[in-house]
C-alpha cells in the first residue's frame, strides 16, 4: 500500500510550491531595493510562523544556524535576480537546485539518486542550458547569475533542513527570516513609503509567499527525499512567470520558453512516478537504524 504520510507530504509540497509561486509578481510591485523587500517580509514571515506555530526551540545547533544562514541569503539572491531579471529567469535558474543536492545529498544525508533522478537532472540541465543561453542573450547576465547562486544555496537549504528532519525544520525558517530582517534594517529604514497596493503586496509577501510555504514545506520535508523536495515543486516555475504574465504582461522569449517546457516536463514526469511509488523508501541510514 502507498505511504499515506508520503502522500500527504507531496501535496503539501504542491501547496508550497502555489504559495512560493506568487513571489515574482508580488516582488514586482515593490518600489523598494531588494534588502528592504528581503527584511520587510523576513519580518512579517518571522512573526507570521511564531504565531501559528508552538513550542518553538531555537537551540543554536550547527544544522539549524546553517539552514537559517541558507534560507536568508536565498531569499536575498532570489529577490536580487527577481528585481535585476524577468521573473522567469529567476525562478526557472534556480532549479538547478535539484544537480547540488544529487552531488551533496548521498555524502550529507545518505540518500543516493535514483536513476529516475538522474534522468530528471539531465533532461534539466538540457533545458537550463537552452533557457541560460536565451537569458544571456537577451536579459541581464548579472541577474541570471545571481539566479543561479540563487540555486545552490537554496539547495542548501534543502539539505540542511532535511538534516534537522527528526526535529523541527520549521525553526531554521523562522531564524532565517528574522535574520533576514535584522540584516535589511538599514534598507528598510531608508526605503520610500510605499502605497496601499505596495503594503498588500508586502503582506501577503510574508504572510502567504513565505510564511504558509515554508509551513507546509517543513512539515513535507520530514517525508520525503531531498530531491523530491526540489524536483516535485514544479508548479512554482510554472505559476510564477505566469502570474507576472497576466498582471503586468512581461513575457518570455519563445528560446526561453522552449528550455522552460523542457524543465517543467522532466520535473513533471519525476513527480508522478513519486506519487505512484508503492512507498517511501527511507535513506538507508535511517533503515538501519529502525531495523537495530
Amino acid at each position: 500500500m502507498p505511504d499515506a504520510t508520503h502522500s500527504r507530504a507531496i501535496v503539501q509540497l504542491f501547496m508550497a510550491a502555489l504559495c512560493w509561486s506568487l513571489g515574482g509578481l508580488l516582488i514586482k510591485y515593490l518600489t523598494w531595493s531588494p534588502l528592504a523587500v528581503v527584511s520587510g517580509r523576513g519580518l512579517i514571515a518571522g512573526l507570521f510562523l511564531l504565531a501559528i506555530n508552538r513550542g518553538i526551540k531555537i537551540h543554536w545547533s550547527r544544522w539549524q544556524v546553517l539552514a537559517a544562514i541558507a534560507y536568508a541569503t536565498t531569499s536575498l539572491t532570489f529577490v536580487m535576480a527577481t528585481k535585476a531579471t524577468t521573473a522567469a529567469n529567476a525562478i526557472l535558474l534556480q532549479y538547478t537546485a535539484p544537480v547540488w543536492i544529487a552531488l551533496l545529498g548521498s555524502w550529507l544525508l545518505g540518500e543516493k539518486a535514483t536513476r529516475s533522478d538522474w534522468f530528471t537532472i539531465a533532461a534539466v540541465l538540457v533545458g537550463m542550458g537552452v533557457f541560460v543561453y536565451d537569458g544571456v542573450k537577451f536579459s541581464s547576465l548579472t541577474g541570471n547569475l545571481i539566479a543561479l547562486l540563487s540555486g545552490l544555496l537554496f539547495a542548501l537549504l534543502i539539505l540542511f533542513m532535511r538534516k534537522q528532519r527528526e526535529g523541527s525544520p520549521i525553526d531554521s525558517i523562522i531564524l532565517g527570516n528574522l535574520l533576514a530582517f535584522l540584516i535589511g534594517i538599514p534598507a528598510l529604514l531608508s526605503a520610500p513609503a510605499l502605497s496601499v497596493t505596495g503594503w498588500s503586496a508586502l503582506l501577503v509577501l510574508g504572510t502567504v509567499q513565505l510564511g504558509l510555504s515554508y509551513w507546509f514545506y517543513s512539515q513535507a520535508i520530514k517525508r520525503v527525499t531531498a530531491l523530491e523536495a526540489v524536483l516535485i515543486p514544479v508548479i512554482e516555475p510554472l505559476l510564477n512567470p505566469l502570474w507576472v504574465l497576466l498582471m503586468t504582461g512581461e513575457k518570455p522569449s519563445a528560446v526561453a520558453l522552449v528550455g522552460g517546457a523542457i524543465v517543467l516536463g522532466s520535473v513533471t514526469l519525476r513527480a508522478v512516478v513519486s506519487l505512484r511509488g508503492t512507498r517511501f523508501k527511507r535513506p538507508i541510514a535511517a533503515e538501519i537504524a529502525r531495523n537495530a
